[in-house]
């Protein structure tokens, strides 16, 4: 397309940039303060923590959040770009000219396609290490409460094997090397299958062999608790298995998930929301080409034919729906109901393809 790279798409390129910009500027910070005064009310019940080290969680944190929101920020940024350009005049200019719809929205989709190119292969990798560095700094500082800061109260359970018998781990967050889980508990059962004990700790470090817990709570059945200094529980895992299987699918990078999933998947666990998160990096461009779209599909209409102010009004409820509907069909995803591939394509083409027909009916009729 000529005009996305010439002057005159290098400008219209340039507006849709900052006004993005702007947009990630706004939602950024919201979000910072939002985080840090959760994790500053979450400190006053856990006790005394630095409040340096609340902000550098927060500023970790901030990189996976920007992910979340660059969908919603192209479309903003798009959406207020071609408002702009419309109550100038200059989209009558350019219609005047002989240029069609496709050709000013042409730089905003090539800088939309790059973005997405390049959130995924370079910019994803970097969100992915500061994740996992504060959901590491989150378990060890905060303890349970870690859990709801970070959003999964649940965690994720992983089976393992071990001289003692089977047994089912949990923990909220697991350090990179894998060798350090905080906040775990275990469920422990005998060579028959039948339930022997559960194990909370603080945290546990994996040995040659073993668990050990720290600061350990042991429960079994029709005796009282226990409470001991560290306590060992025979295991065969290895870290590489505990990292994969614990960690967040968000703590992982594009590059990452194609091991983990084909590793989790030999170990006869389900990898339903590694694929979903790898499938969901796959999209990404095409969706930020698709949030263009929907932007334009609301905003080329001419000041002076009125309505304007509704069509935006329309375009937004449906943009936040089709990312309410986007997260839905992802969780069915993760739940494994779905395969990943349709839990996430599904939604950007039934919007590619909306969108794309209200642009044709109003530029061809």
């Amino acid at each position: 397309m000529r005009l996305a790279f010439g002057t005159l798409g290098r400008y219209v390129a340039g507006r849709f940039t900052l006004a993005m910009l702007g947009t990630f500027a706004v939602c950024a910070s919201l979000i910072v303060m939002i985080d840090l005064v959760e994790l500053l009310r979450m400190t006053g019940r856990t006790g005394s923590i630095p409040f340096l080290s609340v902000a550098l969680i927060v500023t970790l944190r901030l990189a996976s959040h920007i992910e979340v929101l660059l969908p919603f920020c192209v479309m903003v940024g798009a959406g207020v770009t071609l408002i702009q350009l419309n109550r100038r005049s200059e989209l009558a200019v350019m219609r005047a000219a002989g240029m069609s719809a496709w050709q000013f929205i042409g730089p905003a989709l090539v800088v939309s396609g790059m973005l997405g190119v390049l959130s995924t292969t370079a910019f994803n990798p970097l969100a992915a290490v500061t994740r996992a560095e504060a959901d590491r700094l989150l378990a060890e500082l905060y303890g349970r409460e870690a859990s709801v800061l970070g959003g999964s109260a649940s965690g994720a359970w992983l089976r393992q094997q071990g001289v003692d018998g089977s047994s089912v781990l949990n923990a909220s967050a697991a350090s990179r090397d894998g060798r350090t889980i905080y906040n775990p508990t275990l469920l422990q059962f005998d060579a028959e299958g039948r339930f022997v004990e559960r194990v909370e700790g603080v945290r546990a470090l994996l040995r040659d062999g073993y668990w050990q817990f720290e600061q350990a709570r042991v429960a079994r059945a029709g005796r009282e608790s226990e409470l001991f200094e560290t306590y060992t529980v025979s295991t065969y895992l290895t870290p590489d298995r505990i990292g994969d299987s614990l960690g967040s699918a968000i703590s992982l990078s594009f590059w990452q998930l194609p091991d983990v999933i084909d590793e989790t998947e030999r170990a006869g666990l389900s990898a339903s929301r590694f694929r979903v998160q790898y499938d969901m990096h796959m999209s990404r461009p095409m969706l930020l080409a698709v949030m263009v779209l929907l932007a334009a599909s609301v905003s080329l209409r001419s000041f002076r034919s009125g309505g304007l102010q509704t069509m935006v009004g329309m375009g937004a409820i449906g943009g936040l729906g089709f990312l309410l509907f986007s997260e839905v069909s992802r969780q069915v995803g993760v739940a494994g109901l779905t395969p990943s591939v349709m839990a996430v394509w599904v939604p950007v083409l039934v919007a590619l393809c909306g969108s794309l027909t209200v642009l044709l009916h109003q530029e061809d009729g």
